[in-house]
């Protein structure tokens, strides 16, 4: 998950990095917080890492060829 990964520390570092100076030292608990609520909300969505995504087209890639190589087939 590390491109899902990477886009939510990227997320997370602007929401931190609009913190007002004053609230700089409360930024490591915020990222936290800020990660939690962002994975779950991600989760509940339903959404899937890019490479999940892609595991699964290579997957669907597959069995297209063989369904294509077995029409073929009953088609003879």
């Amino acid at each position: 998950m590390k491109r899902g990964s990477s886009a939510l520390d990227d997320i997370t570092s602007r929401l931190s990095g609009a913190l007002p100076p004053e609230l700089e030292h409360l930024r490591r608990d915020l990222d936290r917080n800020f990660r939690a609520i962002l994975q779950s909300e991600f989760q509940r969505l339903g959404l899937v890492t890019r490479e999940e995504f892609e595991a699964q087209r290579a997957v669907l890639r597959r069995t297209r060829e063989k369904l294509e190589e077995l029409e073929k087939k009953v088609v003879k």
